[in-house]
């Protein structure tokens, strides 16, 4: 029959095993409590940070403040809330919203301070939300997610870096454990006559390792370990014996995979692929803009179509009622007035067709800025104001005003003037220079153009893998163990000179190379790949460039023209009204004015603005257009040549 085993008496143990459990305990304690999750998020925030700070000097020559946490306190989340927006959960409002599971680790992370309050409070959310073209930049950058998200690949770019870095450093490990162990059925003699008798016989084993690494660069690799054993027997005798050990591990790669080349290789590519980020996300701030101020300007364009659409449709009302009083009167046939009429419901019909595509573009546009899209959100009616006063002063000309002088006989020689004739913006760059800069400036190329290196390095890195496998192996160990089984036995010496080493040379041979083969041949096709994209990026950005001077070009010539379009529109509209009403014109005449108008209306809104998208999409093509960490821009805008 077994017997239960007793309960373990540590007043008996001797004061050495007391002194040591007690000691395995607190450290135990003490590292479990630090070991806490919000702690090593702060590390991993200081190192990671640490880098994109290092990385940015070395990129663009500058640091710039960049953080990934999300305020608690967004425009979102107002908007939401002090409008009564329905929304369907907590997470809506933003992760310092969601209801917290139990297992949730990092309760500070949720609790930390509300940095970005002080930007989101710069705005009523009562009332409708009025945006300027500044303001709408800036709350992209602090509301988009999708911005968001590209913060966050240069973040995770860091860490990645990070972990190739621990490759390289010393690593440190420590286990504590303790062990208590019973024979419930354990034969023990009694005396000197061979009585014996079946006892339960426990022991503790209990102790310590601390452990070491560390890889150099050139491929040689260091394990080291010393550790203390202790072990108690729970028996009359009081049995007690200590084991101390230590052994050392060096690995040597001769060939294959020796060297700092190949085996720093992961490192490289991962500091560069940090530069690499950086760049990505500054060009991405560029084109991030561009578009926002594209799409602000594209809402306001629309808003003016909608202005045009209401004044059309209330002067073809005003005309109807002419119409009809002068039918009255016997001035005008019926079916002129019935013309007048049709033309009047044509006219609603796009008014109401302009409305809708308004609110689409406004809705599409708050969506883009990160915010509801049934938000009360107004844009700032002065911007387009602003931008046709600065279009007229930058790009009007006395030219087209003095074609309408006298007019020339039939026969007389048609003389044309070369598009492009009148004063250019300063933008309007000579095509070569503008593509010398763009090559120079342009983030994006230079990304390529380091990928061809890095591609090259692939290839020296496979071929180094086609060699054969010469490995020294050198190790050495000292001291010895102690187990409950060893218990009797006296204190473990830890004498270096009676220590036991070995060291150990393998050759592997390359008789099987056939992924290693492959693994070359494809890296070389990605090397051919590499150049390839450059070739590609350098005619996307020349074809890029030419496009974008060209739409410069076209949108000032239809400003110009379009301007002129509108002079003539309104000054038909008032004559044929006025012939009208003195019988020498019809209905018809009128009509066609008004609706000639309204189209001459829309066009030169059109052509102020693409203008100006053409202008900024151009300083984003050429890699001048800088953008800050809150979103606002500083535009590039050359010295005119001399003449």
């Amino acid at each position: 029959m077994f017997r239960q085993a007793p309960p373990v008496d540590v007043t008996h143990m001797p004061s050495r095993a007391k002194l040591l459990i007690a000691t395995t305990a607190v450290t135990a304690a003490l590292l479990i409590a630090g070991c806490r999750a919000s702690g090593y998020r702060r590390d991993a925030d200081r190192t990671a940070y640490g880098i994109i700070e290092q990385k940015q000097c070395e990129a663009l020559g500058r640091t710039e403040p960049f953080s990934i946490e999300t305020p608690a306190q967004t425009l979102r989340r107002r908007l939401l809330l002090d409008q009564q927006l329905p929304y369907s959960a907590n997470a809506s409002l933003g992760p310092r919203n969601v209801d917290r599971s139990k297992q949730w680790p990092d309760e500070e992370y949720l609790d930390q301070p509300d940095e970005g309050a002080v930007f989101a409070d710069r705005f009523s959310t009562t009332g409708p939300l009025r945006l300027t073209l500044s303001d709408a930049l800036q709350i992209a950058a602090h509301e988009s997610r999708e911005y968001q998200t590209q913060k966050e690949s240069v973040f995770e770019a860091a860490l990645r870096l990070d972990l190739e870095r621990d490759a390289f450093r010393n690593t440190w490990t420590g286990v504590l454990d303790g062990l208590y162990e019973a024979d419930l059925e354990r034969e023990v003699a009694l005396d000197d006559q061979g009585h014996t008798d079946r006892q339960t016989v426990g022991g503790l084993e209990y102790g310590g390792i601390l452990g070491w690494s560390e890889r150099l660069r050139n491929g040689m690799t260091f394990t080291g370990q010393i550790g203390l054993d202790m072990v108690s027997l729970l028996t009359q005798e009081r049995l007690f014996s200590r084991g101390v050990f230590a052994d050392v591990t060096v690995t040597i790669p001769l060939m294959r995979g020796a060297g700092e080349f190949v085996v720093a290789e992961p490192l490289t590519q991962a500091e560069r692929d940090v530069v690499y980020a950086i760049y990505d996300f500054e060009r991405y701030k560029r084109v991030f803009a561009v578009d926002i101020a594209s799409a602000y300007l594209g809402v306001q364009r629309q808003q003016d179509q909608v202005d045009n659409a209401e004044s059309n449709y209330r002067r073809l009302i005003a005309s109807t009622r002419r119409a009809r009083r002068l039918a009255d009167a016997g001035r005008l046939p019926e079916i002129q007035v019935d013309q007048s009429r049709q033309d009047e419901l044509s006219a609603r019909n796009r008014w109401v067709s302009a409305l809708a595509a308004y609110e689409r573009a406004l809705d599409t546009f708050k969506s883009r800025l990160g915010l509801p899209t049934d938000a009360a959100v107004e844009l700032d009616r002065t911007e387009l104001a602003k931008l046709t006063a600065r279009a007229t002063q930058l790009l009007s000309t006395e030219e087209p005003a003095a074609r309408e002088g006298p007019v020339p006989a039939a026969d007389d020689p048609v003389e044309l003037v070369a598009p492009g004739v009148g004063a250019p913006g300063p933008l309007e760059l000579d095509e070569r220079d503008a593509t010398i800069i763009a090559l120079a400036r342009r983030l994006d190329l230079r990304v390529t153009v380091g990928q061809v290196y890095d591609a090259q390095r692939t290839v020296a890195v496979a071929a180094d893998q086609l060699r054969a496998d010469v490995t020294l192996l050198g190790s050495g160990s000292a001291g010895a163990r102690r187990t409950l089984g060893s218990a009797a036995l006296d204190d473990a010496d830890f004498e270096v000179n009676e220590g036991l080493y070995s060291a150990l040379l393998t050759v592997d041979l390359p008789f099987e190379r056939t992924a290693e083969r492959n693994s070359y041949r494809a890296s070389l096709i990605r090397f051919e790949q590499a150049v390839r994209n450059v070739q590609d990026l350098e005619d996307q950005i020349k074809l890029a460039v030419r496009n974008r001077l060209s739409e410069l070009l076209e949108a000032r010539e239809s400003f110009q023209i379009q301007a002129q379009a509108v002079t003539v529109a309104e000054r038909r509209v008032e004559s044929t009204s006025l012939f009208l009403e003195a019988g020498r014109a019809e209905i018809r005449d009128v009509l066609e004015a008004q609706s000639a108008l309204v189209s001459a209306q829309n066009a030169l809104t059109a052509a102020v603005v693409n203008y100006r998208v053409s202008e900024l999409a151009l300083q984003r093509d050429l890699g001048v257009l800088e953008v800050n960490e809150q979103g606002l821009w500083q535009e590039f805008f050359p010295t005119q040549k001399d003449e």
